[in-house]
């Protein structure tokens, strides 16, 4: 035990120092803790030495990143994203992939399959790392951004049939044959249709009950044991962990609970994936650097050469500029982390010894050290010829997919969104009453269950992205936890509130709201004026009525928030307030007559 509680002492330490100075360096963050690993791992000053261990814990990061990769892939995302997907990302996996396979064949003497596995797995880029620089330097909406996430998400889908088919090249083994490769693939196929079916008709509803529970920490509970049950099915049958939860995510893609799963996931992801590429730093044989430097260098050089040549020229072909393409081509021209998880389950196979695996893994190693310098030498370079040529070197961003978030979905909020829907208006929608949640979406609204004053839900709703945060909830305490939080985090968000009233409304303006609506005012307002003509007054009489009215009240409103905070004074105002108005209507109808 002692032990233990010192091993996740000194890797939190080390998370916690080598991130930070990694980013000061502008190298990123997974850069820091592949070298936080490699100082601390049995190369380094071997505080840690259980390698293995840990990389099989670490692994879940890989996992989880899987899963809430699954929860992305809904139809519409993937339809508009199909060009750069199928086009530039299959492409990119089937060019590359067979240069690599070539190249690992002759410079590492490899037989066929051995090389195209390892061809393959250098072919995928790092998503964690490629889309964590852009986001870091604000490209992620750029044309290569975009371009980059395309490749990246069809890269994440080629791991999948990838280590799937891995048992069926280890040809060499006599227990594998045509008929068992045939027998697995069929049994893979079952276990999918079978998660498919009891997600359809079991996973939904009984997340439905999970969460009338109103418990967060069962959800979060519920939300582990999908990811790691469905990724212990895989396992049970022999299949690839990752897989399991890829389809898991998939599942609940279009479930009205897909951004509260991934804001649950989300801490836990991070975290594995960070000991995860820690574990990778540990387990680097430095010994490899010392004992055959140039060739590890000839070996990272072919790789990030014969990447971003075919990267380069897919980008020209896909209508890319010339700064874009060699952007793009910078960014995804190392290796990724799924080499790791692929070239271990190779060696488990005995696809390669552990010799050559470890000669691959300080191949993609290299290059991920060496991918910062690349874009920042990318960006120079863009720089320089941008002023050369008198060309701006700049890109005008596309507009967010969602740019509103309605937190809030009764009947203030559903109205809002009935309207920005018929304007077509992308909004994301979060109701914490799952019981709203399945009523509303019976009648084919989009909405999700969350929690709006949570930051990790808003980030899985994008607020980031977002332009406009229309805070429709009616519970007031509510609705200010839900304005700090946003205020706090994402203070580019315009707000646009509800407020239930007077008060409420005075306490969204201490924190600086003034646009908003109070409940019941207009409709109130129009109610009265029914009424008059009811009685028999005449319609511009009423509507005069109601204009004054609706005039006053609103000055009084702003005139008065100085006092919000003392009853006997606001007392006095609100009665000054109605001899004020009776004597305007009287003067209003003395117009009126005149006339």
């Amino acid at each position: 035990m002692e032990a233990s509680l010192t091993e996740i002492t000194i890797f939190l330490a080390a998370a916690v120092v080598a991130v930070p100075i990694a980013q000061r360096l502008k190298l990123g963050s997974v850069l820091g803790y592949l070298l936080a690993g490699v100082v601390i791992g049995p190369w380094g000053l071997g505080l840690i030495g259980r390698v293995d261990e840990v990389l099989h814990i670490a692994e879940f990061g890989v996992v989880f990143l899987l899963f809430i990769i699954g929860l992305e892939m809904q139809p519409r995302r993937l339809w508009a994203l199909r060009k750069t997907i199928l086009g530039l990302g299959g492409l990119q996996v089937l060019l590359t992939g067979m240069a690599l396979s070539v190249a690992a064949s002759w410079l590492m003497q490899l037989p066929p399959a051995p090389a195209a596995v390892a061809g393959f797995s250098l072919a995928l880029s790092s998503t964690a790392f490629a889309i964590q620089m852009l986001s870091e330097r604000g490209e992620l909406t750029s044309r290569h951004g975009r371009g980059a996430f395309g490749i990246l998400l069809f890269q994440d889908l080629a791991v999948i049939p990838i280590l799937a088919l891995l048992p069926l090249l280890s040809v060499g083994h006599a227990e594998i044959t045509l008929l068992g490769g045939l027998e697995k693939t069929l049994k893979v196929a079952a276990i999918m249709a079978g998660l498919v079916v009891g997600g359809h008709y079991v996973l939904k509803p009984v997340l439905r009950l999970v969460a009338a529970t109103r418990m967060q920490e069962i959800f979060i509970a519920m939300t582990l044991l999908i990811v790691v049950g469905t990724s212990a099915i895989m396992n049970a049958a022999g299949i690839s962990l990752a897989l399991g939860a890829f389809v898991a995510g998939v599942l609940l893609a279009d479930s009205e609970y897909r951004h509260e799963l991934e804001a649950n996931v989300d801490p836990f992801k991070d975290l594995l994936l960070g000991l995860f590429f820690i574990a990778v730093g540990m387990s680097i044989n430095l010994g490899l650097f010392a004992a055959r430097p140039l060739y590890l260098l000839e070996l990272t050089a072919g790789l990030m050469l014969i990447k971003a040549l075919v990267l380069l020229g897919l980008a020209r072909r896909n209508g890319f500029d010339w700064n874009a393409s060699r952007n793009l081509m910078a960014y995804l021209s190392q290796g990724g982390e799924f080499a790791f998880v692929i070239l271990s389950t190779a060696v488990a196979g005995h696809l390669f010894v552990q010799t050559e695996a470890d000669l691959l893994v300080a191949t993609v190693t290299l290059s991920m050290v060496l991918t910062p310098f690349a874009v920042q030498g990318a960006a120079a370079f863009n720089r320089w010829r941008s002023k050369e040529s008198g060309d701006p070197n700049y890109e005008t961003p596309p507009e967010s997919e969602h740019p509103v978030i309605i937190a809030g979905f009764g009947r203030v909020g559903g109205i809002v969104a009935r309207m920005l829907r018929a304007k077509r208006i992308g909004f994301v929608a979060l109701e914490i009453n799952p019981d709203q949640v399945d009523f509303v979406r019976r009648f084919g609204s989009q909405v999700y269950y969350g929690d709006a004053s949570r930051i990790d839900m808003l980030r899985a709703a994008r607020a980031d992205e977002a332009k406009v945060f229309v805070l429709a909830i009616a519970n007031v305490e509510a609705s200010m936890r839900t304005v700090h939080m946003v205020q706090m985090h994402f203070p580019h968000l315009k707000i646009v509130a509800r407020a239930h009233d007077r008060r409420h409304a005075y306490r969204l303006m201490d924190l600086g709201v003034t646009v908003f609506q109070r409940d019941t005012f207009l409709s109130s307002i129009a109610l009265a004026g029914d009424t008059m003509r009811a009685i028999g007054m005449r319609r511009e009489e009423v509507e005069q009525a109601q204009k004054t009215f609706r005039t006053h009240d609103e000055a009084r409103l702003a005139e008065h928030y100085e006092g919000a905070n003392d009853e006997e004074r606001l007392q006095k105002l609100a009665r000054e307030a109605a001899s004020e108005l009776e004597e305007q209507f009287e003067r209003d109808l003395l117009e009126q007559n005149a006339s």
